[in-house]
């Protein structure tokens, strides 16, 4: 999502989004930026019942996964184009997250792209919502392990 600025009511708003899509999370991690302490994501957290966890101020570490993930964009794309517009920078984006989410292999993933990851979850357990959506980590490794074979 780009935009010159996010509040936190859009924050709720694509969250409702990604929950019809993908299912509810049992919990989600954020630093403390103001869209993620917002009135409307306490709301949003405490009406749907997910746990936030927010991480330590300073400490970006506590967050691996965003954090890994913010390298690849900002290694990939932010840091190699020269964004004309917001429409250009809202085009190059989706098109970058296209390309993560539908084509590029992910070594987490088993060197699988996500969608064919989560298509070999729905053959096997018959739903992915769920299945991509482990909060234990015993279980997530069972299904990494699964994705592997």
């Amino acid at each position: 999502m780009a935009d010159t600025s996010i509040s936190g009511a859009r924050v709720a708003r694509e969250l409702d989004a990604l929950v019809r899509v993908y299912g509810k999370p049992a919990s989600i991690v954020s630093d403390n930026g103001i869209e993620f302490t917002s009135r409307a994501i306490l709301k949003w957290a405490n009406n749907h019942g997910v746990d936030w966890h927010y991480i330590d101020p300073g400490k970006p570490q506590q967050n691996a996964f965003i954090e890994s993930f913010n390298g690849s964009l900002r290694d990939e794309l932010l840091n190699e184009e020269i964004f004309y517009s917001l429409d250009d920078a809202r085009r190059k984006l989706a098109l970058w997250r296209y390309d993560y989410n539908q084509v590029r292999p992910h070594s987490s993933l088993g060197n699988q792209a996500p969608v064919e990851a989560r298509r070999a979850l729905e053959q096997f357990e018959g739903s992915a919502p769920a299945a991509l959506a482990q909060t234990n980590d015993e279980e997530y490794e069972i299904q990494t392990r699964r994705l592997s074979l």
